[in-house]
């Protein structure tokens, strides 16, 4: 069924063929990715299958023009498909994202012809998995001054030594873009990004990581140890990795919010759905008011959500290549994403309450999607990252 939170297309800021793009991917996330997210939740349990299904679906290579084997839309579309598949399977639609977006998307922005045509074919196809390599155990919020992996050049090849850690796919990438300083002198701007393979010499998982929410979704820590990648891996010049970075980071933030939407809507539903069937003193407990109060606030919330995610989608389309990390889009890509996982945190918070000793049981679905809320205000960035760069933009202004 479609969800219980849809809105009339004259209110949602969806033309009809957006919609119909929401509508097919929510469909296809309900027979396909919903049926797998309880076993990834209990076993942390990767379903090997899923991607190639998603890439003969064409849901990989969004953005990706049709002459590189994409689908020839925008980031946008990429955006509502991931609001529906977070519905259904946060977990995969995460997995699905750095896939997409961190690593796929990236290398189509920054890569050369070359380089382009030897990855984009398996990345698209979905028989490839990617993934990106950005921060360290000594770099987080401080992911490009701290970052602590090196490239050294080395005939034609570079070596790179460091640990990577809290990587989405990783454990199951078979393609990781990857940053490391080439110049520590430069700091921050001497930082360079590179195509590996996992089965370059020097490469290894470390070990894979066990989560508290997004569960099955892959993360690991990686290892480069004189990790041989040739030079023509280079994405772009060397030391001017740094552009790269940011532009990513302002077209993931984007893309984190329609997670916070999906997730949010799947727990009204379902609080909708909870509220009509559990009786207590011989009535549903959506006839108390003190139910309906809580269900009209989740309702408000969730679409002020949509209004700010579609606004920030909207503008990362216009982002062009190289461009990002600072400005409009830089303020408002992170205004976005905290403003959807905080409120997500708020809408989740209602929807545990109303499903009372249901709701703090593992196995339930409502507690899974609780589970994910702190990610969404620690993940490209945290909430206190977020407001640094929105107060920075606009005092620069």
């Amino acid at each position: 069924m479609t969800p219980t939170t849809a809105v009339d297309l004259r209110f949602s800021g969806l033309s009809q063929d957006e919609q119909a793009m929401l509508d097919q991917a929510d469909r296809f996330a309900r027979e396909q990715m919903h049926p797998l997210a309880q076993r990834m939740d209990d076993e942390e349990w990767w379903p090997e299958h899923a991607f190639a299904s998603m890439g003969d679906t064409g849901y990989f290579g969004i953005p990706i023009p049709e002459s590189h084997g994409g689908a020839g839309m925008d980031l946008f579309a990429s955006g509502l498909v991931l609001q529906a598949f977070s519905r259904w399977n946060h977990a995969l639609a995460l997995s699905w994202v750095a896939h997409e977006n961190l690593c796929l998307y990236n290398i189509y922005r920054n890569a050369n012809e070359e380089q382009r045509a030897r990855y984009l074919p398996g990345l698209i196809s979905g028989r490839t998995v990617g993934a990106l390599g950005l921060t360290e155990p000594g770099a987080g919020s401080d992911a490009l001054g701290s970052m602590a992996t090196t490239a050294t050049r080395d005939g034609d090849d570079y070596l790179l030594n460091g640990t990577k850690i809290y990587i989405t796919n990783g454990p199951v990438a078979d393609v990781l873009l990857v940053y490391a300083k080439t110049e520590k002198s430069k700091g921050a701007k001497g930082i360079s990004a590179f195509i590996v393979e996992k089965n370059m010499p020097g490469f290894k998982v470390a070990q894979k990581l066990e989560k508290m929410g997004f569960r099955g979704s892959q993360t690991g820590e990686l290892l480069f140890e004189n990790c041989r990648v040739p030079a023509a891996n280079l994405v772009g010049h060397v030391d001017e990795g740094v552009k790269v970075v940011m532009s990513g980071l302002d077209l993931e933030r984007a893309m984190i919010s329609p997670i916070c939407l999906g997730i949010a809507e799947r727990a009204l539903e379902l609080s909708l759905d909870y509220a009509r069937t559990r009786v207590q003193f011989g009535k549903p407990i959506s006839d108390f008011q003190m139910i309906r109060s809580k269900l009209a606030d989740m309702y408000v919330w969730v679409e002020s959500m949509r209004l700010f995610t579609y606004q920030a989608l909207r503008a990362a389309n216009d982002l062009e290549i190289g461009g990002g990390g600072r400005g409009s889009i830089h303020k408002i890509t992170a205004a976005s994403v905290m403003y959807t996982a905080e409120t997500m945190n708020k809408v989740l918070n209602e929807a545990v309450q109303i499903h009372g000793g249901t709701g703090y049981i593992w196995g339930a679905e409502i507690n899974r999607l609780y589970r994910s809320i702190k990610l969404l205000e620690i993940g490209a960035g945290t909430t206190e990252v977020r407001k640094i760069i929105i107060s920075e933009e606009m005092l620069r202004g």
